[in-house]
């Protein structure tokens, strides 16, 4: 049997969704292929929503832990990882009640549950059933990037697909990567209890943001009792039983009983017959336009699958550009310049535009201005004091912005904000900003860039001038 519809769209991630739930409400006849059991991708069963939970079980552990250093609290009480993992799939289930396969019928999409395969230009086949499509949306996703380690697969690993269906804590955790993934659950599992070494093959951990908030971050991690080790690759492993330990290039050795692979993510491109499609792929993913066309204009791609910035928000950010595009015939494209991106730690790393690093590669004259988090006073009153925002200014407006510090995920969207409708950077300086408040140091950090001006010979001979002349 053959079903002809206006779209279909393979994978049921965030990009995938939106795109579906949205063409089906506006009266497309549309189908939504998803190859495992569960609508919602990745990001809810296996990265962003399970990782913040238990980010979240270890900020309330770390609390106790402070409560009884600061005397508060006279002991601390005992960690039950088992029930940290509970309120891992309570949120779980929680929030894939959005995502429940009904309600999107309900839409008039209809959803399969099956592995999708191109068998032409216009058509997939899908559980021994074919479908034909005027217009497709491929969201596949990625999976974890595994690196060629000798006997690591005999070792036996964990990566974020497997790492949070495990009820045991481990005594000692070794991560492979020191990217966001593997800085978040290396803090996590250390406040939950766990001894933690961070292995990274670069000079330092978050290579992609700025090299003085990395550093802060590294501190961060170090004073909580997380082993990093940096410039240095896994060489081999040799595991005895439940023990294992890693070789390193260095020649050091990591003993541990759990490893964690975290080093990086690779799009899912294998097995869907793109090639019966004539849909040009590389190891980056799909190829796509602006308007992310592959090279089958009528096939288009979203998130993960092409490559652009891996993070959700960026997959319902291209959905729209997508949906613009098939729905309304609007020639709509991606502008990646205000993308903010954030590291989940505490003290939170945010930023958004572009690094101190790439404005010097570029040759753009600007200015870059710091403020500390240490005078900030609501930082102070919740002994929150770590952290320093970076705002990169050039001709009056802003290019970019890193901080670290309590809420910098919250914070950075007022400076991504003024980026995106091209304010003027005094704009944020005369906006009234609430005290006692974290936001205050986006106003502080901007009011810094004038303090040089102020005490100027210039503005202060002119200050002294009209004061004598003007009664």
């Amino acid at each position: 049997m053959t079903k002809r519809q206006d779209l279909v769209v393979i994978g049921g991630g965030p990009g995938g969704l939106v795109v579906a739930s949205v063409a089906a409400q506006a009266g497309l006849k549309v189908t939504l292929v998803e190859k495992t059991p569960l609508l919602g991708g990745d990001c809810l069963h296996a990265g962003c929503v399970p990782s913040k939970a238990l980010i979240h079980m270890a900020r309330t552990a770390h609390t106790a832990r402070n409560g009884v250093a600061q005397g508060l609290l006279s002991t601390m009480p005992d960690i039950d990882f088992g029930k940290a993992i509970d309120h891992v799939n309570r949120v779980r289930e929680t929030i894939q009640l959005h995502d429940d396969p009904e309600r999107f019928r309900s839409y008039g999409c209809d959803v399969i549950f099956g592995t999708a395969q191109f068998t032409g230009k216009h058509e997939i086949s899908v559980n021994d059933q074919t479908i034909t499509g005027k217009r497709f949306v491929i969201a596949t996703g990625s999976m974890p990037s595994i690196p060629p380690i000798p006997l690591l697969e005999q070792a036996g690993f964990d990566t974020n697909e497997t790492i949070f269906m495990r009820r045991t804590l481990p005594h000692h955790l070794a991560i492979i990567g020191g990217g966001p993934i593997g800085v978040e659950l290396a803090q996590a599992f250390a406040r939950l209890g766990s001894r933690v070494t961070i292995i990274e093959m670069a000079d330092r951990l978050l290579i992609n943001e700025d090299e003085a908030i990395s550093r802060q971050l590294q501190a961060a991690l170090e004073e909580e009792g997380v082993e990093i080790i940096t410039a240095a690759q896994v060489a081999g492993i040799h595991r005895e039983g439940d023990a294992r330990q890693l070789r390193l290039s260095s020649h050091a050795t990591v003993d541990c009983d759990r490893i964690l692979v975290a080093t990086g993510r690779q799009p899912v491109v294998h097995g869907l017959g793109l090639e019966a499609a004539g849909v040009e792929f590389n190891r980056k993913g799909i190829t796509v336009d602006r308007r992310l066309r592959t090279t089958q204009k009528h096939i288009y791609a979203a998130g993960d699958v092409c490559g652009h910035y891996q993070f959700t928000h960026t997959a319902e950010y291209q959905a729209g550009i997508i949906l613009a595009n098939i729905m309304f015939r609007i020639p709509a494209k991606t502008d990646y310049r205000v993308i903010p991106r954030v590291v989940y730690t505490d003290p939170e790393v945010a930023s958004v535009g572009i690094s101190e690093k790439q404005a010097l590669e570029q040759g753009i004259k600007h200015q870059l201005v710091e403020f500390p988090m240490a005078d900030i006073d609501r930082a102070i009153t919740d002994d929150a004091a770590a952290g320093v925002a970076r705002i990169l200014i050039s001709k009056g407006r802003i290019l970019g912005a890193s901080l670290i510090g309590a809420h910098a995920g919250e914070l950075i969207h007022e400076l991504a904000l003024a980026m995106q409708v091209n304010a003027k950077a005094k704009t944020l300086s005369r906006l009234v900003h609430a005290y006692p408040s974290y936001a205050q140091i986006n106003r502080r950090t901007i009011n810094a860039s004038y303090a040089g001006l102020l005490q100027s010979k210039k503005v202060r001979s002119l200050v002294w001038l009209l004061n004598r002349l003007i009664p």
